[in-house]
């Protein structure tokens, strides 16, 4: 795959998220990744797996998903493009504590966790970079957090449809619905409920 393409991709993610880094840098990363085209469906990762591997999604979808005592799915979170997927591993993990599948056809970008965090160490600009993630996981912990004190379904839903503008249409609506901690049959009226609005 052409490494001017992914370096022009990530410096376009970079510009999006208000991101400044250098495309030395970019290159140097691109140049420690490997790419795949992943199809709709396929697991990347497994609860237990080791976390040697993060990535991120270059095009298409990705969720993020537990597995409760009774064998259902919940959904954890979405990983559309430019969004970091299989991260546990920058936070400390050693094991995943989630699934990992795609919903979409997917290209990714996959790096060695232990590479990165050297190039974290030491680069100036990417230790930016660094807390700029770090700090938008945290926001958006809190933003869960929240959503479950607080909010009643339906408020969930409308954060949802702001937080994720697009996602609407492109993720089945069982899976927005366990995102939301509702039955699917409850997203629907909430849904038919803001039509009629």
């Amino acid at each position: 795959m052409d490494k001017d393409y992914f370096v022009k991709q990530l410096m376009i993610f970079a510009e999006e998220y208000k991101i400044d880094v250098s495309e030395e840098l970019v290159g140097d990363i691109v140049s420690l990744a490997s790419f795949r085209v992943v199809k709709k469906g396929e697991i990347l990762a497994s609860i237990g797996d080791d976390t040697t591997y993060a990535g991120l999604i270059l095009s298409g979808l990705a969720r993020s998903y537990y597995i409760d005592n009774d064998g259902n799915d919940i959904t954890r979170g979405f990983a559309p493009e430019g969004v970091m997927f299989m991260d546990e591993g920058f936070f400390g993990y050693t094991e995943r504590n989630c699934m990992w599948e795609t919903l979409e056809e997917t290209t990714i970008m996959i790096c060695e966790t232990t590479a990165i965090k050297k190039i974290i160490k030491e680069n100036v600009s990417f230790k930016d970079v660094w807390i700029y993630l770090l700090e938008s996981a945290l926001r958006y912990k809190i933003y869960r957090e929240n959503g479950f004190l607080v909010e009643n379904a339906t408020e969930r839903y409308i954060h949802f449809k702001k937080l994720y503008p697009d996602l609407n249409e492109r993720v089945p609506q069982r899976h927005i619905a366990t995102y939301l901690g509702i039955t699917p049959e409850s997203l629907s009226r909430i849904r038919g409920a803001m039509k009629e609005d």
